[in-house]
């Protein structure tokens, strides 16, 4: 019974007219495709590949350093880990406490700098019509 409800459903919720991701115009989905090779050819949209490429590489590659500083430290570097700061509250200690600090600081960089990608890949959306949409029949 459920399978055939959900069977139903999904037929139900597929129109032939929908509204397109690529600036909220109805769109025939029958006789428009994407040339996505041409979106990829777009300089824009090669542009912010590689600026995000080059960001999210540069992103986790200092993540990775500084989190396999603690270890490498703690295993080399004992001495500098064992200075006390405060109390009983040692270099090391602070060290391994600032992880979660630099993580979430990472977290805010990154959701930052996403909006812009954003802001980026939906002008390069709003134009797939112009640079990417061939009509069928028309490649």
């Amino acid at each position: 019974m459920a399978r055939q409800w959900l069977r139903v459903t999904v037929a139900q919720a597929i129109p032939l007219r929908r509204r397109c991701a690529l600036g909220g115009t109805a769109v025939d989905m029958r006789t428009q495709t994407v040339d996505w090779a041409a979106v990829n050819a777009d300089p824009r949209f090669r542009d912010l590949h590689r600026r995000k490429s080059r960001f999210l590489w540069g992103l986790m590659a200092f993540s990775v350093v500084y989190y396999f500083l603690l270890p490498i430290g703690a295993a080399y570097f004992t001495d500098l880990y064992k200075v006390k700061v405060w109390g009983p509250i040692n270099f090391g200690l602070l060290f391994a406490l600032s992880q979660f600090v630099v993580a979430w600081g990472i977290a805010w960089f990154y959701a930052r700098k996403a909006a812009h990608f954003d802001a980026l890949a939906e002008e390069i959306a709003r134009d797939a019509d112009r640079i990417g949409v061939a009509r069928s029949g028309r490649r």
